[in-house]
């Protein structure tokens, strides 16, 4: 029986399309191909990606888990989205669960983390390692009232109604 060389191509291009291209020397197999889609749906690249937001998605793999230089101020002080990368190229599988398992300082969702099956944390580690490494590490964590001299986004609520407990004689 001789192929359908039209089914094959489609076939292909869908593939191709679905899975999204490769890097050079990144494995292809269920567990990162989880990690990828887990990255991707837990708004992972929306801080730990330097203008993944603001091109929409469309910033390429190679960049993908960088950090940033851009902080998150609040009430807890200053903190950076962790170049992943770096970070996760000097950890065991092991070390990784555990830290994504201890709760981190906001914006991170550490909630979000905690609650992943450790199924979902070893594809989310295979994956991060599988990036290799690239970019500079995140500025340091800068406490509450100290001088921050990066860029940085400011979350402090404005105009919150007094709390229902605040009001208790």
């Amino acid at each position: 029986m001789k192929p359908n060389l039209f089914i094959t191509g489609l076939a292909m291009t869908l593939a191709a399309t679905v899975v999204g291209p490769l890097q050079a020397g990144q494995e292809q197999n269920p567990t990162t191909e989880r990690g990828r889609y887990l990255v991707m749906v837990g708004g992972c690249n929306d801080c730990h990606t330097p203008g993944f937001a603001e091109s929409g998605g469309k910033t390429a793999v190679n960049e993908w888990l960088t950090g940033s230089l851009v902080g998150f101020q609040g009430p807890w002080g200053t903190t950076y989205p962790t170049n992943l990368r770096l970070s996760v190229q000097g950890m065991n599988e092991a070390a990784f669960l555990a830290k994504a398992r201890t709760a981190m300082r906001p914006p991170m969702p550490s909630p979000s983390l905690m609650a992943m099956t450790d199924a979902d944390l070893r594809s989310l580690y295979r994956f991060i390692r599988s990036l290799g490494l690239a970019g500079v590490a995140a500025p340091d964590y800068v406490p509450p009232g100290r001088v921050v001299n990066t860029p940085y986004v400011e979350f402090m609520p404005k105009n919150l109604p007094p709390r229902a407990d605040a009001r208790r004689p």
